[in-house]
């Protein structure tokens, strides 16, 4: 069953579902949109319902509120109301959901308070009623930003959350105090206010909704949440759910009733941006056209050209008017936004990248720059952000805080974008001229290979007079191949067995003890209770015996610990005889608490943008994956594990406490999820005292930190982009490796005849000596070039000469491009294979295609364009054949 059916199944008994009692007091009748077919309930004798799709924005220039707020303003305005009426007002959670493994960032507000327990959805509200101002992100909409006057890829969520017991309220109070808020706070008359029939389907929960409108703009959806399970398979929940959802961008935009939200969100940016631009903006025209955009969006209409034709012809104009004087302020308004969103996640943890979430900030800001090239404007990005976090600073001062580190980020980013535009402009002006189309696939692998933008396809598309469409979803289908979270499934099955008691936990010095058999499954026994720890967390598992039997791996699924065994020599109900390596489990123990020392350490050092992003604890050497936006300095490296180990060196007591989610959540904030969502109502917090770090964390730990021992930094790596990995070993293990590099030095001292302190003054001086005699054969390479192209020369035929020589590659492709200098072709390979073809300048000859020539003889593959291409063919090459 689809959300469509679902509410056609509801829709059977809709007074049970949708009606409540404040329709009846203040006059609302059920109607049916002539247009769509939608339920909806109103005041007076509307036909049509109040979607865009079927009314126009009826706002623009003549809000119906008593008064104007400004962004923040609206917020307090909000805010105080429920506040009066008995709701808690709750600071924002951060935009990068770490509390749901299942999401990257926060999508609505209802998220911050949903927890996943054993694979079903839990509802956690720190205040019963409550209200929040929650940052949400939302990537599908890309194309509509800008457009629409309405879509965002970050947004404020007003949250009214509730549970329907003693302290909280259902759908009959939530209406009422959503109807006061519009009626009586902004002076919106009723008859303005309609309620559309609709339902939400969540995770593992949904219920029916009533969205609210006034005058064409849906400003809030109150969703009832009253099953859980799906659509097809569901029960409803013991605790009913109010889950309002109200754009606070929408609540100022109809206060304000300008041209676009955007104009009423980012007011005084639009306005500096607009003048910085240095162009006239024809604002008549854009007013007219503001009105009726409400009906572009690309989820509806795939192709936004055709209604842009539409309204072009209804304002009087040509399409390429409407294009020239609408899209350099549509695409004002969509750098105003990917900057703010920006500002957000870097703030909270999450950095531009090739992978995760991360890829969706990448393409924001890529879009950004594109458009900065493209309309030639002098912004830059930074500056952008700073305007927004000084102007969000009344809502969320935390910004302003963390500016310097937004900004050096996404400068960084910025470097990497430019370096790339002008390849990428030739690339597409090269695919242009050789006749080729663009497919969906060639989009993508363009867009991921080179950073090759749409918005800068169609730009040189125009140049060349060429009508190219992009595919509508294409943003919305590049970022969700990126952000799929695997699910990883166990080859345990623990179906039917007990939970195994965690003596681990109980006493992580407790290396024996007595166990009883309760099952064997999957090559593994299953015992009542264990010391085994098994792997977690990125802690390797423990090793050992029982009865004298090796244990090759522990692994726990559901609360039942299986331990794969050398050989399955037991029977149900026997006794046995458990040892842990005290040696192993000793190491482990430190390289995890040593693993939290190094994390506050990058954060302290390095920054707040700082956050966890993979560990592994092994018994030599641990490492830890921290998101970072380039490779860390030497420098950045000594003062890591300076602080990391002055921490050691200090002896801090570290403390283990179960505490409910919610209070471990309010004492320590949300870097507790610093290894990662954490399942259960329960989180077991591992705190360094002093406020040195708290995590919510299921390893074993040393009892304090003195007994980590010494932590040696082995070396740092970029494993991809946006990510550092720090390899480094503590205690016996650190001292291991320190010996170790002790020896290294001092046999080389000895080969080279010098003190260990003259090493790196002779290092430098071999290194010299080398790469002078590297540039030495550079210039010879060169020489030889010139002469054998100059020996070739006289052989060529019809302007092209075509010769197999006993070079390597390298020299190869230098011969071709010396021949092509004075005006002939070249097209030449070698005894390895190797195939290369140059063109000159001036010349209609193509060398792609005659090295194609050689494939379709001799086989092979290669690449390259008109002037240069080179390849190797499968068979020797014979110009003779």
């Amino acid at each position: 069953m689809g959300k469509k059916e679902l509410i056609q199944k509801f829709q059977k008994d809709h007074d049970k579902y949708w009606n409540v009692e404040l329709f009846e007091r203040q006059g609302y009748s059920r109607k049916q949109c002539k247009k769509c077919g939608k339920f909806y309930w109103s005041v007076g004798g509307k036909d049509t319902c109040p979607d865009a799709a079927c009314t126009s924005y009826g706002f623009i220039g003549d809000p119906p509120t008593k008064k104007r707020f400004s962004y923040a303003d609206t917020w307090k305005e909000i805010e105080n109301f429920f506040v009066s009426k008995g709701h808690t007002s709750v600071r924002r959670y951060p935009v990068v959901s770490r509390w749901r493994p299942d999401l990257f960032f926060t999508v609505a507000s209802i998220i911050d308070f949903q927890r996943i327990e054993n694979g079903q959805v839990a509802f956690e509200l720190p205040a019963n009623p409550l209200i929040i101002p929650q940052v949400c992100m939302r990537f599908s909409d890309i194309p509509n930003i800008g457009v629409t006057g309405r879509h965002y890829s970050s947004f404020v969520m007003v949250g009214q959350h509730a549970l329907a017991n003693e302290k909280g309220y259902w759908k009959d109070k939530c209406i009422d105090l959503d109807f006061e808020l519009l009626n009586s706070v902004f002076g919106i008359p009723k008859e303005e206010i309609v309620f559309v029939e609709d339902a939400w389907i969540g995770y593992g929960a949904f219920g029916f909704s009533l969205e609210y409108y006034v005058r064409g703009l849906e400003l809030g959806n109150a969703v009832f949440t009253q099953f859980l399970g799906d659509m097809d398979n569901y029960r409803e929940m013991n605790e009913k759910v109010i889950d309002m959802g109200a754009g606070l961008e929408r609540f100022t935009w109809i206060t304000q009733g300008t041209p676009t939200s955007y104009d009423a969100v980012f007011g005084s940016i639009v306005e500096k941006m607009k003048k910085d631009a240095g162009r006239e903006f024809d604002m008549e025209l854009f007013n007219k056209y503001a009105r009726i955009s409400g009906s572009l969006d690309m989820d509806v209409s795939q192709d936004i050209g055709n209604v842009r034709k539409g309204i072009a012809k209804s304002l009087g104009i040509s399409l390429e008017e409407l294009e020239s004087k609408i899209a350099p302020l549509e695409a004002i308004y969509s750098i105003c936004d990917h900057a703010r969103t920006l500002a957000y996640a870097i703030n909270d943890g999450s950095l531009p990248s090739n992978t995760g979430g991360g890829y969706n900030l990448r393409v924001v800001l890529r879009r950004a720059l594109s458009f900065i090239e493209q309309y030639e404007f002098p912004f830059r990005m930074d500056e952008i952000i700073e305007l927004n976090c000084k102007e969000l600073k009344p809502l969320f001062p935390e910004l302003l805080e963390n500016l310097p580190y937004m900004q050096k980020i996404v400068g960084i980013e910025e470097g990497r974008y430019n370096s790339t535009v002008k390849t990428s402009r030739r690339i597409v002006a090269d695919i242009f001229g050789e006749g080729r189309k663009f497919s969906s696939e060639q989009l993508a692998k363009l867009y991921e290979s080179q950073g090759i933008t749409p918005e800068l396809i169609q730009k040189v598309a125009r140049e060349e007079k060429i009508d190219i469409q992009i595919p509508a979803d294409f943003y919305d289908s590049l970022t969700k191949n990126h952000i799929t979270v695997k699910e990883e499934k166990s080859p345990f099955d623990a179906a039917g067995l007990p939970e195994t008691r965690a003596v681990y936990y109980e006493d992580a010095e407790k290396l024996e003890l007595d166990a009883t058999v309760v099952a064997m499954r999957n090559g593994a026994v299953v015992l009542d209770a264990t010391i085994f720890y098994p792997e977690g967390g990125g802690q390797v598992a423990d090793l050992g015996t029982i009865n004298e039997v090796k244990v090759l791996d522990v692994q726990k699924v559901a609360g039942v610990v299986f331990h794969k065994v050398d050989k399955l020599d037991f029977t149900e109900g026997q006794r046995v005889y458990l040892h842990v390596d005290a040696e192993r489990r000793r190491a482990l123990m430190r390289h995890h608490s040593a693993t939290h020392i190094l994390n506050y350490t990058c954060r302290r050092v390095l920054g707040n943008h700082v956050w966890q992003a993979g560990a592994k604890k092994e018994k030599d050497r641990a490492h830890l994956d921290i998101t970072h936006y380039e490779k860390l300095s030497p420098e950045q490296m000594k003062q890591i594990e300076l602080v990391a180990n002055r921490i050691v060196l200090e002896d801090r007591k570290i403390s283990i406490t179960t505490m409910e989610r919610s209070d471990a959540e309010k004492k320590f904030g949300f870097t507790i999820y610093q290894g990662g969502a954490s399942p259960g109502k329960l989180v077991r917090i591992v705190e360094i005292e002093g406020g040195v770090d708290a995590e919510a964390c299921g390893g074993l730990h040393m009892p304090n930190t003195g007994k980590v021992g010494i932590i040696k930094i082995i070396k740092e790596e970029r494993i991809q982009d946006g990510i550092s990995r720090i390899e480094f070993a503590a205690g016996e293990a650190a001292l291991g490796y320190i010996q170790k590099e002790d020896e290294v030095l001092r046999e080389a001292s000895e080969k080279l005849k010098v003190s260990p302190e003259q090493l790196a003054s002779t290092e430098e001086r071999f290194f010299a000596e080398w790469k002078e005699r590297g540039k030495k054969l550079v210039e010879l390479e060169d020489r030889v070039a010139e002469l054998e192209s100059e020996r070739l020369l006289p052989e060529a035929k019809g302007g092209v000469v075509r010769k197999v020589l006993n070079v390597d590659a390298k020299l190869l492709e230098k011969i071709a491009l010396c021949i092509s200098e004075r005006d002939v072709t070249a097209v030449l390979a070698n005894q390895n294979n190797d195939v290369v073809a140059a063109t000159s300048e001036g010349s209609e000859m193509d060398s792609s295609k005659l090295l194609s020539q050689l494939y379709s003889k001799f086989g092979g593959a290669g690449g390259g364009n008109k002037r240069f291409a080179r390849g190797r063919t499968k068979e020797k090459v014979s110009f003779s054949a």
